[in-house]
């Protein structure tokens, strides 16, 4: 961690304003901004929504006039280039900032060390990497797009104490509590897009959107996004019925007359088939250029098996109940078993905590 004992307080400032925009800046990055001067925070800001001003333009126009031979504390390499708001880095000297500090580099290309170098050009004092894991922590979906070309991927499942999904009839509602339900609809607001399959969605018929008011998307919609080869989704389902974007994968080969039909509704892609099901590389790759930084996977166990199988997941959130179905519930986890305990999945625990009566666990891959 670089910078000194003020600067990380300041810093952490900053990425307290970012966390406000997590929920409604996509497909930009969150990003917070404290404007310090004779040891005092003279203006805040933070990005509210992509097309709406940067982090630096609200803590300067906060700050007022009193900005010239300040400090900036930004969460992220302020940009250098016109898109739908003007370049940072010419505000921040227009402002007469005589110091900026950031938490983390921009890997979008357009950005990546050209902001610094801009500073610097400028007889400006920059230093970076102040609170940098925290800061990556905070935008790794955006990150990992502009780095990898891919959308962070989040898996989601609940489930009771000894691994079942639902009760052997396929009754599951509900298996967890309320508390476990509500922290699931954040995990859906802090993602750009929802993903489930065919298969879910002719059985439980879901809505996939952010149904928490309290959450403070600023009107953003999450993506719903479908996985149906044969594009078997009825046009009368209730996904189809809320606001925002639908975006449909299927295979190479359907029916022209379903085509018509779900095309007036949502945005339909074919993909190239792998092993008899849709490409999920090609279509994360997809997400990624559709802008999607966060994709959380919402799915039974047959997608859900194909992205752990197949190594495609960053994380993996678990809600667990205090509850045994016992061995006729259907398993949550319907992944093939190796010969050897050396070749099975290996995951690390990254967090633990208790939601009401039931626990959450967070993992990423142990790799």
């Amino acid at each position: 961690m670089g910078g000194d004992e003020p600067d990380v307080a300041y810093m952490r400032e900053a990425l307290e304003l970012a966390r406000l925009g997590q929920y409604s800046t996509s497909p930009n990055p969150a990003v917070g901004c404290v404007i310090v001067k004779n040891d005092e925070i003279i203006g805040k800001g933070f990005h509210h929504l992509a097309g709406g001003d940067h982090a630096e333009i609200e803590a300067i126009r906060d700050a007022g006039e009193r900005t010239k031979m300040a400090t900036a504390y930004v969460t992220l390499e302020p940009c250098s280039h016109t898109n739908l708001t003007g370049p940072c880095v010419e505000a921040l000297i227009s402002a007469g900032i005589s110091r900026v500090v950031y938490a983390c580099g921009d890997p979008n290309p357009r950005v990546s060390g050209r902001g610094h170098r801009t500073l610097c050009d400028a007889g400006i004092d920059v230093l970076s990497g102040v609170c940098e894991d925290e800061a990556l922590e905070l935008n790794r979906g955006f990150i990992k797009r502009m780095a990898k070309g891919k959308p962070y991927v989040r898996l989601k499942m609940a489930m009771s104490l000894d691994g079942a999904m639902a009760m052997s009839s396929g009754e599951s509602k509900w298996i967890t509590g309320e508390a476990a339900r509500s922290d699931g609809q954040r995990l859906r607001a802090l993602s750009c897009g929802v993903m489930t399959g065919i298969g879910t969605v002719l059985a439980d018929n879901p809505l996939l959107n952010v149904r928490d008011k309290e959450l403070q998307t600023r009107g953003r919609e999450v993506t719903r996004i479908i996985l149906d080869t044969q594009l078997r989704c009825p046009p009368s389902a209730s996904l189809f019925k809320v606001g925002g974007r639908v975006l449909i994968f299927c295979g190479n080969f359907v029916e022209s007359r379903r085509y018509k039909k779900l095309a007036e509704l949502a945005e339909i892609e074919s993909v190239e088939e792998f092993s008899g099901a849709i490409d999920l590389e090609l279509v994360l790759a997809s997400c990624a250029s559709h802008g999607l930084n966060n994709i959380l996977i919402e799915a039974g166990p047959v997608l859900t098996r194909q992205f752990i199988q197949r190594k495609l997941f960053d994380e993996l959130t678990l809600y667990i109940a205090p509850k045994i179905i016992g061995i006729e519930g259907r398993r949550a986890f319907q992944v093939p078993s190796p010969d050897k305990l050396s070749e099975v999945h290996d995951l690390k625990l990254k967090d633990l905590s208790s939601l009401g009566n039931d626990m959450v666990a967070t993992l990423v891959p142990n790799t």
